[in-house]
Parts: structure tokens; C-alpha cells; sequence
């Protein structure tokens, strides 16, 4: 298992700073986000999020998530150091459809997505992975483990339901746990180098 961040105290880039790689941390509302963030950024993690009010349970779905308060309503933004010199610049997106037009601006540059699916409502993140899909870039899938999420499902009934490909990595994290969900993180970043490596050079040969 990966090792957590021990500090959140120094926001500068460690000297061993090699590669910097932009990463998408999306999903539905309320799936846990902000909280992936918090658990795994090295520096103070940056939110915009703003309280609901009654106004926006008329356009919200709040089904399945009727506890949450609050809801990001532009992105969040941290930071995690790996070894070998690959820093990932985490940006969470919103996960209203209200927020859809800020979708390109967040995912421009990015090289890759990490899904985050909630296995008791599933059907909220097909919109989600449509439009991850629908941007090109490679993506995993974690399903956060919620304490009454069911438990029953098998792996291939979970990505029957998601319609995914069989390359697509898919794990199960708790984002409240640092070290649960950088393993979900390094999942992507793997895939992303595997995905890499297949594509065919455009170097002159």
C-alpha cells in the first residue's frame, strides 16, 4: 500500500520535482470529491464550496445524499508528490449539471480522470463518465466505500453496469483514508503510463 502525506505545512515544490501532471477528480454530486482531496493533498487543499440553500434543491438531485450541506460550486484544488519526481495537481469539478459549462475549462491540460462512483446510486455517474469518455482522456474508477453501500455486487456486475471496457481499471477506495485513496490515484497514474506506452510514436523515425 502507498504511503500517505506526512505533512500539509510546505506549499513549495519539493527539489525532486520532475514531472507535473494535471489529474481530474470527478464524479456525481456527493460522492466524496472534496473529501479525496482533503485526505491525500500535501498543501492546504483549495475549495469553493458554498452552502445549499432551498433554491437549489429545486434543481439539485439530492437523492441518496439528503445529509449533505455543502457542494463545491467551482473546483477543488490539492497537491500530492510521488517517487521518481511525479507531482499531480489534483482539480476536483463539480458535480451538478448546473456547473456543466465549466467542464472544459477544468479538464483542459488535464491527463486524466479519476471517476469517483457510488455503488448505491450508480446511475448517477453515467453523465459523468459520458462526458470523460466524450473528452478523450484515459480514466479509472473508484468506487468510494460508503459504510451502508451494498456489498453484494460482483466486480463484473459493477462494470456491466457502468458499461466499461475491459482495460479500465476499476478499485474500491475510502476517501476519507489518505493511504485508500492515493492507491486509487497511483491506479490511474499506472494506467496513464500503460496508455502511454501503448500509444504508436509520432517521432520521426
Amino acid at each position: 500500500m502507498a504511503s500517505a502525506p506526512s505533512s500539509t505545512s510546505d506549499i513549495h515544490l519539493p527539489d525532486t520535482a520532475r514531472d507535473l501532471v494535471k489529474i481530474l477528480v470527478t464524479g456525481p454530486f456527493g460522492v466524496g470529491k472534496t473529501t479525496l482531496i482533503d485526505s491525500v493533498s500535501e498543501i492546504r487543499p483549495l475549495h469553493t464550496e458554498e452552502h445549499l440553500t432551498e433554491a437549489s434543491a429545486q434543481v439539485d438531485d439530492l437523492d441518496g445524499v439528503r445529509e449533505k450541506t455543502t457542494t463545491t460550486v467551482a473546483i477543488d484544488f490539492g497537491r500530492i508528490s510521488l517517487p521518481g519526481g511525479v507531482v499531480l495537481y489534483l482539480f476536483g469539478t463539480p458535480g451538478q449539471e448546473r456547473f456543466r459549462s465549466l467542464w472544459d475549462d477544468i479538464a483542459y491540460g488535464a491527463l486524466g480522470a479519476l471517476v469517483l462512483v457510488d455503488s448505491r446510486r450508480v446511475d448517477a455517474s453515467f453523465d459523468v463518465l459520458g462526458l470523460v469518455e466524450e473528452s478523450g482522456l484515459p480514466y479509472a474508477v473508484a468506487f468510494n466505500a460508503f459504510p451502508d453501500a451494498p456489498r453484494h455486487h460482483t466486480e463484473d456486475q459493477l462494470r456491466a453496469a457502468l458499461d466499461l471496457e475491459a482495460g479500465t481499471p476499476m478499485v474500491t477506495c475510502d476517501a476519507r483514508e489518505a493511504n485508500s485513496s492515493l492507491d486509487a490515484l497511483l491506479a490511474l497514474v499506472d494506467h496513464l503510463i500503460a496508455h502511454q506506452t501503448d500509444r504508436p510514436s509520432t517521432e520521426p523515425r
